[in-house]
């Protein structure tokens, strides 16, 4: 047995309440962090050929269930509920519905088309908040029309054209089985339906990964 003297014990005593306090300032000085953070792998840069979209949320308590839709056909005439906002004073409106929607589980579809986002924000004057479509409402629809990425790309576009916009800039991941894209959408302004967006594929040896940023910085114009 080790018997260990008065100044012994103090000194360990110290070094334990030394480190209790360091931790506990380290813990203070956090704050929460409401980064969503995206990262693609192109098919010819992951180990098995696959297109990867990786999507961390931490806004607003994000830890929820699973979102699912069930694929089916549609009656001709349907029309769905949309909600503008959020909370209890949220409007509801309804669009057209098409004639026959994927199933979707969480933020990936039937046809392995995927889409996740990241919140840039942009300039304020440009947010539409007569829109009926932000930017998780566009997601969802976009994933039960779209059988591709370029498809996806082009609904959400058709989108926005026809009910506007109401969140700030976003950055959206767009992938399916072959190609991974990246799409910057943000509003015209109050009052203006539409969008001002650009969309570039990532090479397929390439990889990238982003948060709360625009990614695409140059892009050749015309094309």
């Amino acid at each position: 047995m080790t018997i260990l003297s008065k100044n012994s014990i103090f000194a360990i005593m110290k070094k334990i309440l030394t480190a209790v306090l360091v931790i506990a300032s380290i813990l203070l000085c956090q704050s929460p962090a409401d980064a969503c953070t995206n990262l693609i792998v192109g098919k010819k840069a992951s180990a098995d050929g696959s297109v990867i979209c990786t999507y961390n949320c931490d806004g607003f308590g994000f830890a929820a269930s699973l979102g699912f839709y069930r694929p089916g056909r549609h009656e001709k005439g349907e029309m769905i509920a949309i909600r503008q906002g959020w909370g209890p004073d949220a409007k509801i409106n309804y669009i057209p519905q098409v004639e026959y929607t994927y199933g979707v589980a969480g933020l990936v579809n039937e046809k392995q088309v995927s889409i996740v986002e990241t919140t840039w924000n942009g300039r304020k004057e440009l947010r539409n908040p007569d829109g009926w479509l932000d930017y998780f409402t566009l997601m969802n629809l976009t994933l039960q029309r779209a059988s591709s990425a370029r498809e996806a790309i082009g609904i959400m576009h058709f989108l926005v054209q026809e009910y506007g916009y109401n969140s700030t800039g976003e950055s959206f991941a767009v992938c399916d089985k072959d190609e991974a894209w990246i799409m910057e959408l943000i509003g015209k302004g109050p009052g203006r339906k539409g969008a001002v967006w650009v969309a570039m594929r990532l090479p397929d040896d390439c990889i990238t990964g982003y948060a709360n940023s625009s990614r695409i910085r140059q892009f050749p114009p015309g094309r």
